[in-house]
């Protein structure tokens, strides 16, 4: 092969080996959570905004919220509720428990029966990964970014703050295209 066609070909070859690698959707860095959380701060009631669509709320048409309560123990009480079809309200309580200090953000919940709590597999992670300093609007997911929740302690969210709320967590890797609006009914 002529020195100057071999050259041709390793600069094609190479530049579409870039293209190649530059349309390779980029991998988000690792997930983190907030720095700190004040669980006692974070307790009460949360309103569902959107989630990304998920299995074990298919039956949900709206009116979707959370309530925490810290125990005497240190656990947290989780009772999440939504409206069903039919009208009536389906309950799925949990527990919660901090992995790490007293201040982290990163919990393992169960909705799995008391007894089986040593089984790891039941547990899984609630990550706060966005939260405002009143505690009024939060982000809650995991560390595969699998699961998504944007929970308020209003039923609506002012359009500009729910807006700033994406943009973060487009900028945590999350792609909020996928998230689907609940409607509160309540």
């Amino acid at each position: 092969m002529h020195p100057l066609r071999k050259a041709a070909v390793s600069v094609l070859l190479c530049l579409g080996a870039t293209q190649a690698l530059a349309e390779t959707p980029s991998t988000p860095p690792p997930l983190a959570s907030v720095a700190s959380l004040d669980v006692q701060r974070y307790m009460g009631k949360w309103y569902e905004i959107s989630h990304y669509p998920n299995w074990f709320q298919k039956k949900c048409q709206g009116a979707s919220r959370a309530e925490y309560a810290l125990k005497d123990n240190g656990e947290v009480q989780v009772v999440n509720r939504c409206r069903l079809e039919n009208g009536e309200t389906n309950v799925a309580s949990a527990v919660g428990r901090q992995v790490g200090g007293a201040d982290s953000a990163r919990l393992k919940v169960s909705f799995a029966p008391a007894w089986l709590s040593f089984i790891p597999a039941v547990w899984g992670d609630y990550w706060v990964v966005d939260l405002d300093p009143e505690y009024s609007l939060v982000a809650v997911s995991e560390p595969k970014r699998e699961y998504l929740w944007v929970l308020s302690r209003t039923p609506q969210v002012d359009a500009a703050r729910y807006t700033a709320l994406l943009a973060r967590l487009e900028g945590l890797g999350f792609d909020v295209s996928k998230l689907v609006t609940t409607k509160q009914m309540d």
